[in-house]
């Protein structure tokens, strides 16, 4: 009797898991083993600072170990190439950047990934300003006189970045062809050495965020223009937006991250994996963790981000075919 009443009873567990919804059992069921989270960035910095602290999230509600394996250099081809060959049922993730899905596109004539094909982009993880930095004692004051100074010696004046096709460079050379002037790009091997020159006199100003110019800012060698923000920002009140500094009305240029998932997942593991990281990035820690960093949230319906990085492709693809710039 005892027997037949197990068996009754492994019997009725198998037939309410039989009457599960496809999509409910894949979302009940994942993760089944540990989950892999490829980023491009290395370690120490801002974005993987994030992919951290949303890892010990995920890895907490999930009942498995989430780990965050940092492949940076070239470009962040090897992050995207180990994350094409690794698990394609949503145990390996990927970081990206706006210059890995709406500028390497114009940048390269030929990808070693699909930025549409090979990734499933679920959400934003976060984005960031920009500021325009100068040297505490620079002859400029707002970025109208900067505007002025390149006008009157045209492709004299310099700003700098640390590779061609970030954010910063592109963001410059918008800034550039916006305001109607010409400027010389000077590259540099980090950011640290960048911002440096830029307190000492060496360049005339570069973009720069709280994360990376910030340090420099707080010890009173850089000063902060401007922020390339619809509106000022809350951490930094007294910096006006680009347009009231002088500069072109409703400049905007930001840098963001976001967490894709190999495409064709079931929908129920793709929205799990969604909402999961939601809640995670809601959560007071991280949030108080992007106030260190100078990040803001980016919240967005798939739809919506969809559409963002579609009109971001256009942008950066505009500045660059303007301003002829290649990487092969």
């Amino acid at each position: 009797m005892q027997v037949s009443r197990r068996l009754f009873a492994l019997a009725t567990a198998a037939l309410s898991v039989a009457a599960l919804p496809t999509g409910a059992f894949a979302q009940q069921q994942f993760p089944t083993k540990p989950v892999r989270i490829i980023t491009p960035f290395p370690v120490g910095g801002g974005p993987d600072g994030v992919a951290r602290l949303v890892a010990d999230k995920l890895s907490r509600a999930w009942g498995q170990p989430v780990v965050v394996e940092n492949r940076p250099g070239g470009n962040g081809f090897i992050a995207i190439d180990a994350f094409k060959r690794g698990a394609k049922d949503g145990h390996d993730m990927l970081v990206v950047d706006n210059v890995h899905l709406a500028a390497y596109p114009a940048l390269f004539k030929k990808l070693p990934y699909d930025p549409v094909k090979d990734f499933d982009t679920l959400l934003p993880l976060f984005k960031t300003y920009f500021f325009f930095t100068v040297a505490t004692d620079s002859k400029y004051k707002s970025v109208g006189d900067i505007i002025a100074d390149a006008k009157a010696n045209p492709g004299k004046l310099n700003f700098g970045s640390w590779s061609i096709g970030n954010p910063v460079h592109l963001g410059s050379e918008l800034f550039a062809s916006t305001a109607g002037i010409k400027m010389e790009h000077v590259l540099y091997k980090e950011t640290t050495q960048l911002y440096t020159s830029v307190s000492t006199g060496e360049l005339a100003f570069a973009l720069g965020s709280a994360a990376t110019a910030g340090p420099l800012q707080r010890a009173g060698k850089l000063r902060f223009l401007a922020v390339t923000a619809p509106q000022r920002l809350s951490s930094f009140p007294d910096v006006p937006t680009v347009g009231e500094s002088g500069g072109p009305k409703g400049f905007e240029v930001t840098g963001w991250n976001a967490i894709a998932v190999p495409p064709g997942l079931p929908p129920a593991v793709t929205e799990k994996i969604k909402k999961d990281i939601e809640t995670a990035l809601a959560s007071p820690d991280v949030q108080e963790k992007f106030k260190s960093f100078g990040y803001e949230p980016f919240p967005q319906t798939r739809d919506q981000f969809n559409q963002f990085v579609k009109a971001e492709t256009q942008r950066f693809g505009d500045v660059i075919r303007k301003a002829n710039i290649t990487l092969d």
